[in-house]
């Protein structure tokens, strides 16, 4: 590790705290339906998407009725990606002359983008046409992540209004998401990346003269476009097969620096927008203080256990003072590549520009257990928010369980309905995780598709379920995830980490918004303080990590203490 590594990730850190305040600001307007600086210009749009739509703006939700539109929004949408998927090979923009995506893999990135995973088994620029990647995939890098902060809004709404039944309608989140938020930040960031280079073009390839004299056959496309969005909507999908390691997405250290800040600015305002919503931005500061922590600590993890090196690759004469730069970009180096880890599994984001399969076994542990603990550091935008609310909920239960007080939280009580509800959506993803890996472990049509066989190949299947449950995409790398048995078991622990936690948190929410909203007294746990901040880290590592633990001494650790003993699998 090194002063100036550590710089370049305080720089990205401090941007980002920047950003937070006016952007939190700016979306606590827009969905509180207050009139912004963009309302001139888009309230006209606006109004013409709701009477092409036949939706009511002012006709409120239940949360039974908002779960349904989330969920029948979402089934159109994947029945829609599928299908154009399925039939690209019949449809235009396809310069390439790409066949049909296969069915088992098309029901898998279906399943991918919708639940804003986008998880790929598959090359972008060998398999998807323009229209596929344009038409399909970055549509749903918009819609997939407007539906989370739809979502999230529903929550916040829960803890604002006494009293109340309904929580708004997701027919006008999801369009004031995209509107107001996603897509005007989406066109700023697409012609920054243009200005640093990133192609945006409808080619599919140009020819290339290298140094050696040879010609080379390179792709290209509408990348700008799609990494923009790809990381203000923690999807993470990349157009390359590479991801953020290729040049065409990330050519140089200002674009590494745009790509994270991007990643991590409309999450980490969200959070701010609900202290704000709520009318207390104390609160909303105590909650990004949780994800800044745990965020520096999983960056120095990687950090140091990358600069540590490898013991097997100095044992063959690789100098040891250069740490291990196996995976890892010479321009991009070892500090930004161990930030962008520790935040792209600490978001719901999932592109990579280092390859986590060639990290350390300690180094590759710490994203793992990134995406274990919920992604909620700051998470997906949305998710990351509801699901860092869920912790909330079950910490101040446990406070009230220490003084022997009604839990409450931002002057709701927090009763048997609320830690039912919470219980299961955390339960979820190890029930998923872990049992789709103890399959994967043991049939052959699971560790067939290993890799590097013992505790890596384990690392790999662990970390492919991890990824998918908790709806982030990255993956080791190693394992050959296109198969029929990965693909569909893989898109359902992707729709399962989406929707059978996203329907407990709007039951959450209708429970909440009908309670009144009881003012602070000498008894109430305050939960915007320090002491709130240290309770909440421990409930997340505790509640969101510790069920992993035997899992990844079986996998990880294993492979660390072998390396150490120089030994290799």
């Amino acid at each position: 590790m090194s002063l100036i590594g550590w710089l370049q990730i305080g720089f990205v850190l401090v941007a980002v705290l920047l950003l937070v305040k006016p952007l939190g600001l700016y979306m606590a307007k827009v969905f509180s339906g207050e009139r912004t600086f963009l309302s001139p210009m888009l309230a006209p749009v606006e109004r013409g998407f709701y009477a092409l739509a036949g939706v009511r703006p002012d006709k409120e939700q239940g949360w039974l009725g908002y779960t349904i539109g989330v969920l029948l929004f979402s089934l159109v949408g994947f029945l829609f990606l599928y299908a154009i998927l399925r039939l690209q090979n019949v449809l235009p923009l396809n310069p390439q002359g790409f066949a049909g995506v296969p069915p088992d893999l098309a029901f898998n990135t279906a399943a991918s983008f919708v639940t804003n995973t986008n998880w790929q088994s598959y090359g972008g620029e060998t398999t998807m046409s323009h229209l596929s990647q344009m038409l399909g995939l970055t549509v749903q890098n918009f819609v997939s992540a407007a539906t989370g902060i739809a979502v999230a809004m529903a929550l916040t709404r829960a803890f604002v209004r006494s009293g109340a039944s309904e929580l708004g309608n997701f027919w006008v989140d999801l369009t004031r998401a995209t509107l107001y938020v996603l897509l005007p930040l989406a066109i700023v960031v697409a012609l920054a990346f243009v200005a640093l280079g990133l192609p945006q073009s409808l080619d599919a390839s140009f020819t290339a003269t290298t140094l050696e004299g040879l010609q080379q056959t390179i792709a290209t496309g509408p990348v700008a476009s799609q990494e923009a969005i790809k990381q203000l909507g923690t999807n993470g999908g990349g157009f390359f097969n590479v991801n953020a390691a290729h040049p065409f997405e990330n050519p140089n250290a200002f674009s590494n620096y745009l790509n994270i800040i991007a990643m991590l600015g409309v999450s980490s305002a969200l959070v701010y927008a609900f202290g704000q919503m709520v009318g207390n931005r104390r609160q909303g500061w105590a909650l990004i203080s949780v994800t800044v922590i745990m965020l520096v600590i999983g960056t120095g993890a990687i950090y140091w256990a990358e600069t540590f090196g490898n013991p097997l690759l100095t044992a063959v004469g690789v100098d040891p003072s250069l740490g291990n730069m196996e995976g890892k970009e010479v321009r991009l180096g070892q500090a930004m590549s161990a930030l962008y880890a520790a935040v792209t599994t600490g978001l719901s984001n999932g592109g990579v520009n280092a390859m986590h399969g060639s990290l350390t076994p300690l180094g590759g542990l710490v994203p793992m257990f990134l995406i274990q603990l919920g992604e909620v550091l700051p998470g997906g935008v949305g998710s990351g928010l509801y699901g860092l609310l869920v912790f909330a909920i079950l910490a101040v239960f446990v406070a009230g369980l220490m003084v022997g007080r009604t839990p409450e939280l931002l002057g709701k009580k927090i009763e048997a309905r609320e830690m039912k509800f919470a219980m299961l959506a955390i339960l979820i993803l190890p029930l998923t995780i872990l049992g789709f890996t103890a399959i994967s472990a043991v049939a052959e049509f699971g560790t067939s598709s290993i890799l590097t066989p013992g505790p890596h190949g384990l690392s790999e299947i662990l970390y492919a379920y991890t990824s998918a449950a908790g709806n982030n995409g990255s993956a080791f790398g190693g394992l050959t995830a296109n198969t029929p048995w990965y693909n569909t078991t893989l898109g359902i622990a992707m729709l399962l980490g989406r929707f059978a936690y996203l329907v407990p948190v709007l039951a959450i929410a209708g429970g909440l918004v009908a309670k009144p909203r009881v003012p602070a007294s000498s008894g109430t746990f305050p939960t915007d303080r320090p002491l709130f901040v240290g309770l909440l880290i421990g409930i997340i590592i505790i509640l969101g990590g510790l069920q992993f633990f035997p899992a990844l001494a079986l996998g990880p650790i294993v492979e660390h203490f072998a390396m150490l003993a120089g030994q290799s699998f």
